[in-house]
C-alpha cells in the first residue's frame, strides 16, 4: 500500500463524485483528498465548497489536481464517465464511457502504480472489467462497486415490509449490477431466521408475491430515480464511502462488490458480483455461497450477458 494510507484520489465531480467527496469528509477517514475531473474549473468549485465546511469537520487536505497529483493515494475513486440517460439501460452505456476509461485510467495507474482503483462508472461491471485490462494492476488491486448498492436497496426494501432495522436484514443481490442481476432468496434471513421462517412483530410472514415486488423495485429503483430526478448519487455516494473505509481501515468487511472471477461457479474472466471481504490490498477473498440450483443457474445467466457485451465491444474496437 502507498505511503500515505489516509490519502485518496477522486477522478470525477460529477454527483456522484461530489456526493463521496462530501460523505468523506463528513466521516473524516482521509487527512487528503485531490479531485481530477476533466472540467478544472468543475473540480476547483468543488473543493472550494468543501473546504468552506472544514471547520464543521474533522481536519482535511482538499485540492483539485492533474493525474500526477494522485501519486501516493491509497484509493483512487473514478466515477469519470458520461450520465446514464432517462430509459438507457446501464448497458447502452458502454460504447460511450469505454472511451473515456481508455484515456483515464492509464495515466491513474501511471501515476500511482502501487494504489487501488474503486471503479463506480456505468456499466461498472464492464468498467471494472476494461479497468483491469488497461490498467496493467494486478486484479485484485481493481475494484467495481458492483451490487453494493442493489443490496442496500435490497435491504432497506426488505426491512420497510418487515418493519425491521435495515442493519438487521441480512441479504445480497449478486451478478450484474444491472437488469440480469439476482437475489439470494436462499440464504437472505433476519437475525438468523431464513425469510422463509420469519415472522415479524405486526404478523408477516412468508409472501412470496411481496417478496418477489421487493426484488422487482430493487432491480429497477435507478429507472424510477433517474426519470424523476436525473440521476442517483446519496447512496451510491455511501456505499462508495463504505468500500473506502474497508480499505483504509484494512476491515476485512464482506461487500457485494464486482471483481475478476476465477472459476467460482464455473465462471472466470468476466468481473461480476459475489460477497467479498475487501481490506487494504482490495479484493481479498470472493466468498462461494451455497447457492441453490436455480441461483446457480441465474448467476451463470448474469455472466453471459456480461461476456456477450464485452464481446460487442471487443468487436466494435
Amino acid at each position: 500500500m502507498p505511503e500515505n494510507q489516509n490519502k485518496v484520489g477522486l477522478v470525477g465531480t460529477g454527483m456522484v463524485g461530489a456526493s463521496f467527496a462530501y460523505a468523506l469528509m463528513q466521516r473524516g477517514l482521509a487527512n487528503e483528498l485531490v479531485m481530477v475531473d476533466a472540467n478544472r474549473g468543475r473540480a476547483e468549485a468543488e473543493a472550494m465548497d468543501l473546504n468552506h465546511g472544514l471547520p464543521f469537520v474533522r481536519p482535511m487536505r482538499i485540492t483539485a489536481g492533474d493525474y500526477p497529483d494522485l501519486a501516493g493515494a491509497a484509493v483512487t475513486v473514478v466515477t469519470a464517465g458520461a450520465a446514464q440517460r432517462p430509459g438507457e439501460t446501464r448497458l447502452q452505456l458502454l460504447e460511450r464511457n469505454a472511451g473515456i476509461f481508455r484515456a483515464i485510467i492509464p495515466q491513474v495507474a501511471q501515476h500511482n502504480p502501487d494504489g487501488i482503483i474503486l471503479i463506480a462508472t456505468n456499466p461498472v461491471d464492464i468498467m471494472t472489467h476494461l479497468s483491469v485490462q488497461i490498467s496493467g494492476l494486478p486484479p485484485h488491486r481493481v475494484v467495481g462497486s458492483g451490487t453494493i448498492l442493489d443490496t442496500a436497496r435490497f435491504r432497506y426494501l426488505l426491512s420497510e415490509h418487515y418493519a425491521i432495522d435495515s442493519r438487521s436484514v441480512h441479504a445480497y443481490i449478486i451478478g450484474e449490477h444491472g437488469d440480469s442481476e439476482l437475489p439470494v432468496w436462499s440464504l437472505a434471513n433476519i437475525a438468523g431466521v431464513r425469510l422463509r421462517d420469519f415472522r415479524s412483530a405486526g404478523g408477516k410472514g412468508y409472501d412470496e408475491a411481496a417478496l418477489q415486488h421487493i426484488f422487482e423495485q430493487t432491480r429497477d429503483a435507478a429507472y424510477t430515480i433517474i426519470e424523476r430526478k436525473g440521476a442517483t448519487y446519496y447512496a451510491i455516494g455511501l456505499g462508495l464511502l463504505t468500500i473506502v473505509e474497508a480499505i483504509l481501515r484494512d476491515q476485512h468487511t464482506v461487500l457485494t462488490v464486482s471483481s475478476v472471477m476465477t472459476g467460482l461457479y464455473g465462471v472466470s474472466d468476466i468481473c461480476i458480483s459475489l460477497p467479498t471481504i475487501v481490506g487494504a490490498d482490495g479484493i481479498e477473498e470472493v466468498l462461494e455461497l451455497a447457492l441453490s440450483p436455480d441461483e446457480v443457474e441465474r448467476f451463470h445467466h448474469s455472466a453471459e450477458v456480461l461476456k456477450d457485451r464485452l464481446a460487442q465491444l471487443s468487436s466494435s474496437g
